[in-house]
């Protein structure tokens, strides 16, 4: 039988960055653009890397490294050149002409990746229009490419259905796919006020940081988890139990990563308007990662340019299990002395180590609710089973056709207990 498999890519990595930059974090950028590739599928042959001052207009690194990149692809068989930076559509044809192999940079891999691991509707709606909105300005570049290749990394998705597809039938592809996001908006926005009286956080993070491992572990739910960047985009919300009767709404997030494109930070605004929506942000850190400290920041600039600077925030310390006891408490007490926001520590795979963060977010519910003596009639069963059911019960007296309960109440629910006849409510101070 004939093998008619896509051979694997074979790619050499680039990285070009700041001279400012620590040789730590520039080697970890590297591992890092690595780690992305073989998310992609693709076998890493090499990588080299030039710290540079300023971008070269054609090549972006200088044109004597450019030379050796060319020198090193020959060397190593490499069919794919991968830069750590984004390159403007001048560089990238720049690079092409001299390398004489396909050039891709960041933005477009981690496009690649999204593409392979969208599985809602919403989400191969969200990719496909950053897709589209990275390739219009680099159209006739991405083209040659087209008209001789049968897929690879970076030509997966729409590219390898829209070959024939000019600049006017993708903006008018553009131009659907957004009112239809617009669409999925609208209806997210009714989805989340019908649940608008629970409590919800989302988990925010680093790519591989262990939201979606914290979310099973909480909830008990089976979501998938794989230890490789970016495991799943859709969102998934699930009741995660408080104790005492209460519950939470989670909901999970599609991680971060360093210079994620803007594009696609645009295009998955609907998806994360449940964070924008959530009563607290559950910021979820690899606390075991060497690196943790410029995630943390990465997470912290994307939140701020959703405008979710400002959200009130647990940070969430995972993966503590992989800690040495020193190295724990060290970390407790760097957090303690800076101070910025609660913090709890974890590990999704120890589910005694949990009750920690159930603790917290049951102190955020209880915030929500006012402490009140509720005078009712026996017979009003309703209002009763509401008080169980919404409000945490503290005690109960029955007296003859009377009951008095003393209870913390959600504010919705003590509007309406307000306005009905025959309830009483005593404020307890």
């Amino acid at each position: 039988m004939i093998d008619v498999r896509r051979p694997v890519d074979r790619a050499l990595l680039v990285g070009a960055p700041d001279r400012d930059l620590p040789k730590r974090l520039a080697e970890e950028h590297l591992a890092e653009l690595a780690r992305l590739t073989d998310t992609a599928g693709c076998s890493v042959v090499g990588s080299t890397a030039q710290r540079i001052a300023e971008r070269h207009p054609r090549y972006y690194i200088g044109e004597g490294k450019a030379q050796e990149v060319a020198a090193l692809a020959k060397e190593t068989g490499a069919d794919l050149v991968i830069f750590d930076e984004e390159l403007s559509p001048a560089q990238g044809k720049g690079l092409e002409e001299l390398l004489g192999v396909r050039v891709m940079d960041r933005s477009e891999l981690i496009l690649d990746i999204f593409a392979t691991r969208a599985r809602s509707k919403e989400a191969k709606m969200q990719v496909e229009l950053a897709q589209l909105e990275y390739l219009l300005p680099r159209l006739k570049r991405m083209w040659t490419h087209l008209s001789r290749e049968r897929g690879g990394i970076g030509l997966r998705g729409p590219g390898e259905t829209q070959i024939e597809t000019d600049r006017r039938l993708i903006g008018k592809r553009i131009s659907e796919l957004k009112r239809k996001l617009e669409d999925v908006t609208t209806a997210r926005a009714v989805q989340r006020h019908g649940r608008s009286e629970r409590f919800r956080a989302s988990l925010v993070g680093y790519t591989n940081a262990g939201k979606s491992s914290l979310l099973r572990s909480l909830s008990g739910a089976d979501l998938f988890v794989e230890d490789r960047l970016f495991a799943t985009l859709d969102s998934a919300t699930r009741t995660v139990e408080l104790g005492a009767g209460h519950e939470a709404l989670v909901t999970d997030t599609v991680g971060f990563i360093r210079k994620l494109p803007h594009d696609l930070v645009a295009s998955f605004r609907s998806t994360l308007e449940e964070a924008r929506e959530a009563d607290v942000l559950l910021h979820v850190i690899d606390a075991s990662h060497s690196d943790w400290e410029e995630h943390f920041e990465v997470v912290n600039d994307v939140l701020a340019e959703l405008g979710l600077a400002e959200k009130d925030t647990i940070l969430v310390f995972n993966k503590v299990d992989r800690l040495t006891h020193a190295e724990e408490q060290a970390l407790r007490e760097r957090i303690e002395k800076v101070g910025s926001a609660p913090a709890v520590f974890v590990s999704a795979l120890d589910q005694g180590s949990l009750g920690a963060l159930r603790d917290v977010l049951r102190s955020r519910v209880l915030a929500r609710l006012t402490h009140v003596i509720v005078h009712l009639s026996a017979a009003d069963g309703e209002v009763l089973a509401a008080l169980y059911r919404e409000g945490e019960v503290v005690s109960r007296r029955d007296e003859d056709a009377q009951i008095s309960v003393t209870a913390w109440v959600p504010k919705p629910l003590l509007g309406h207990l307000a306005g009905r006849a025959g309830v009483r409510l005593e404020d307890v101070s």
